[in-house]
């Protein structure tokens, strides 16, 4: 079989495209995704955004950086929204460029639910979830046939026993699959401290892996028991993906 080579042509949607740029390395992007960041006259951009694309722009197009920086600036949702809806509403094709997928822990629901308020066209392309590509790319499935058949993935920004979190922490640590940790690193010794204490075995395998699918990628293997000690000891870093379960030793 002759492989061909594809070009990738702008396509300038006139409004807004909530674009998931997929983990890190710019070769992640779908190529709906390519086609509409090539085509923005506006790339409104997160921190974890793919920023290898960034360089490939137009001189013309307007960036503008809206990064969450943990424990540093950080941009208002609110401001956001309102970013997006001024620039579509002067005429220009607007892509809101977001790591991983929008969709998951990415508020890009929030983003739609204030274009359609605003009466802006909106579509969404969705992108390659840093929950699933990142354990990939450092070789670890989140499931494998004849050792797990299920995987959870659940957000740990927030600490167990917040009054804000909406998990069940001790169904969680019942259950018997894969746990993959997103946003985990600041809370992750408590995270893991109440998983034992609802008995989820302090032998069980995890992984931290740092900066997936880019040049700095680190993987940090060790057990549930010694997460926490682990995050500390070696300076783990946002952003990282935590896998805790069996496949995390393969």
């Amino acid at each position: 079989m002759t492989g061909r080579s594809m070009t990738v042509e702008p396509d300038g949607f006139p409004g807004v495209t909530l674009v998931g740029g997929g983990p890190g390395d710019r070769d992640l992007i779908t190529v709906a995704g390519l086609r509409a960041v090539l085509g923005a006259d506006v790339v409104v951009t997160d921190r974890l955004a793919p920023a290898g694309l960034l360089a490939e722009l137009s001189p013309g197009v307007e960036v503008i950086d809206v990064a969450k920086v943990p424990r540093g600036r950080s941009t208002a949702q609110e401001r956001i929204n309102e970013l997006l809806v001024d620039r579509a509403r002067a005429g220009r094709s607007v892509v809101r460029l977001k790591g991983g997928d929008g969709y998951v822990f990415g508020r890009g629901f929030e983003e739609v639910l204030a274009l359609q308020d605003a009466g802006v066209p909106v579509r969404v392309i969705p992108g390659l979830s840093s929950s699933l590509a990142v354990p990939a790319l450092a070789g670890i499935p989140v499931t494998h046939r004849g050792v797990v058949h299920d995987f959870t993935v659940v957000s740990g920004h927030l600490p167990p026993g917040h009054p804000d979190s909406l998990v069940d922490w001790a169904a969680v640590a019942a259950l018997r699959g894969t746990l993959v940790l997103m946003m985990a690193v600041e809370n992750g010794g408590a995270i893991a401290d109440t998983l034992l204490a609802a008995g989820r075995p302090g032998s069980q395998p995890a992984a931290v892996v740092c900066d997936g699918s880019l040049p700095t990628e680190r993987v940090v293997r060790t057990t549930l028991a010694d997460l926490g000690r682990v995050i500390a000891t070696e300076r783990i870093r946002p952003p990282a993906v935590v896998v805790v379960g069996e496949v995390a030793a393969l």
